[in-house]
């Protein structure tokens, strides 16, 4: 009796688990497509007015991050970031202006910082 319990209920429990996977595989996840969806588009111009080290947003990879909270905890000196502050910085940011990439961990630091995306420009 004990033993077709343990087997029934275990059984049930890898079903649940079973159509819970199915089920995330089958929608997304519906934080996600409320982020794309609600993405701010920002113009090369609102990016021209945040250029200072109070209000610093910089457009990397097609996509605008406020970083004003983060210039203070920079491992380099904020002198070295602030002339990208209003600007399209990709190149920059790949190449740190000395040929060297930034590092995974900075990507990853860089998504928290994203508040949309880059305009883009038309012919």
């Amino acid at each position: 009796m004990m033993r077709r319990l343990y087997l029934s209920t275990t059984l049930i429990f890898w079903l649940w688990v079973a159509a819970f996977w199915v089920g995330s595989l089958w929608f997304p996840p519906a934080e996600e497509s409320v982020a794309v969806a609600a993405e701010k588009v920002i113009s090369r111009t609102e990016l021209a007015k945040h250029a200072s080290a109070e209000n610093c947003w910089m457009a990397i990879r097609g996509k605008v991050h406020d970083l004003s909270a983060y210039l203070p905890e920079h491992p380099s000196r904020p002198e070295l970031v602030l002339p990208w502050c209003g600007k399209e910085a990709t190149e920059a940011y790949h190449t740190k202006t000395k040929g060297r990439p930034h590092s995974a961990y900075a990507d990853d630091l860089l998504a928290k910082y994203r508040i949309g995306t880059l305009a883009v420009d038309k012919p």
